[in-house]
């Protein structure tokens, strides 16, 4: 069945299929994350937590952050 015949539904699903059969679970679901824009204010949410920490502790954490990424 070629895809012009198939509904949305049919080339969904097998597209899925062949993602998660080539990808992997861990790959797939990778995949599939980058199209979830998420929930909720990350601006607002940053800048309640930002401003709930004192200035060392702001340090500690991007510090500690540099040293997780080496």
């Amino acid at each position: 069945m070629s895809s012009t015949e198939m509904t949305l539904s049919e080339i969904r699903a097998k597209g899925l299929a062949a993602l998660a059969r080539e990808l992997g679970p861990v790959g797939y679901v990778r995949f599939i994350q980058q199209f979830d824009a998420g929930r909720g204010d990350h601006t607002l949410e940053r800048r309640e937590w930002i401003q709930s920490l004192s200035a060392e502790e702001l340090s500690k954490s991007f510090l500690d952050d540099r040293k997780s990424e080496h």
